[in-house]
């Protein structure tokens, strides 16, 4: 025997060739319904909600223990056909066919069509992320309901990109300075130093990242200047962290000989499918730093780390302002090297910008457990 509701699919229109959504695009859609015979519907909605949800479990001895946190940001629904035994929400709208009337609870076999059209809120909400003990999800869902059955449902997620605004967040664009020196010991004799800038902060996928060290080698060996960009992901639940770490990108410079001081130039291109950071989370944040670090045989390496933002390379013509001139880039200290946190474009009409606070420095409230913790350098 045929069911009567043979299927219910949700479907939206994507805005752009990346199919990608930002704050304040609208997303426009169809909630189709096949039907096999006349049937009465109860209620049949459409609901369109963002969340973050984190999940993870340890086992203590015998014990199983459950970390589990939820973020939501906002959940907007849409009525075709009200449940009459139900009172109506105020925030919920009825919506109507094309002629201005509202939907029938009596359909006919074939196929039926109920467009949809929602805003995506102006707030602070951040990208879509999936990963391994985590998700950011901005999802449709459809929902049929009818009298002494179960509900039909169907869903699909959108791609959900956080503006940057480089306007509002001009520290984006600020320069990073570091140095470092040490003394050897053992096999190796003498001093090295090095002096580290980058020209900002926040690249763009596919954008170079340029270094720039100024090296002196007082050793009684040569050494080489390496480079490692890696992210970072942190969950967080019940006052704890997950952390899981990956190696993205290596590269190697030339040797400097002992007793010899040189300046190095070096553009790591940033992958063009590479996520985009997450600052804006209370429960799961996506990081990335660069390591330089100068390789010395038998002594340990000297290094310093700077947290990089990466933002979505479909924002660049539309925000990204001139780079700095390279004749005024050079290797004096750089002023403020602990700039605050990412922000996102201001809710339409203009208001006030508001920048988010940057997440806790490692060690703080015992969230970020010393690097040294993880077992290897590049964390």
């Amino acid at each position: 025997m045929p069911f009567t509701v043979k299927s219910i699919k949700v479907t939206y229109n994507p805005v752009n060739q990346e199919n990608i959504f930002t704050n304040g695009d609208c997303v426009s859609g169809l909630v189709t319904m096949e039907v096999a015979k006349d049937f009465q519907i109860d209620s049949l909605s459409i609901k369109f909600k963002g969340k973050a949800d984190v999940l993870w479990t340890e086992r203590y001895g015998k014990t199983t223990v459950v970390y589990h946190s939820k973020e939501k940001y906002f959940s907007i629904k849409h009525d075709f056909i009200r449940d009459k035994n139900l009172k109506g929400d105020d925030n919920q709208t009825l919506l109507t066919n094309q002629n201005g009337e509202t939907y029938s609870s009596v359909v006919a076999p074939g196929c039926h069509v109920y467009p949809f059209t929602f805003q995506i809120p102006f707030q602070k909400m951040p990208s879509s992320f999936t990963g391994s003990d985590g998700k950011i999800v901005y999802s449709l869902e459809a929902k049929l309901g009818r009298s002494m059955r179960i509900s039909k449902k169907d869903s699909t997620k959108i791609n959900f990109v956080l503006k940057a605004d480089l306007n509002s967040d001009p520290w984006l664009m600020t320069p990073q300075h570091g140095s470092k020196d040490k003394k050897m010991k053992v096999f190796t004799s003498g001093t090295v130093a090095m002096d580290v800038n980058l020209e900002k902060t926040g690249f763009f996928q596919g954008e170079g990242l340029k270094v720039l060290t100024f090296i002196q080698n007082n050793s009684s060996r040569e050494v080489k200047p390496k480079y490692f960009v890696y992210k970072k992901h942190s969950f967080f639940a019940k006052g704890k962290r997950r952390v899981h770490t990956k190696d993205l990108l290596k590269e190697v410079g030339e040797p400097i000989p002992p007793s010899a001081n040189e300046k190095v130039s070096r553009v790591i291109t940033i992958p063009h499918d590479l996520e985009p950071s997450i600052l804006n989370c209370n429960i799961i944040k996506v990081e990335y730093r660069l390591r330089v670090y100068l390789d010395v045989k038998y002594a340990s390496d000297p290094e310093i780390k700077f947290p990089i933002v990466i933002l979505p390379a479909s924002q660049v013509a539309a925000m990204a302002p001139p780079p700095p001139a390279a004749s005024g880039f050079g290797f004096e200290p750089f002023g403020n090297t602990d700039p605050p946190a990412w922000g996102i474009v201001p809710p339409q009409p203009p208001a006030a910008p508001q920048s988010l606070a940057p997440p806790p420095p490692y060690g703080a409230y015992g969230l970020y457990p010393p690097l040294t913790d993880f077992g290897n350098k590049s964390q």
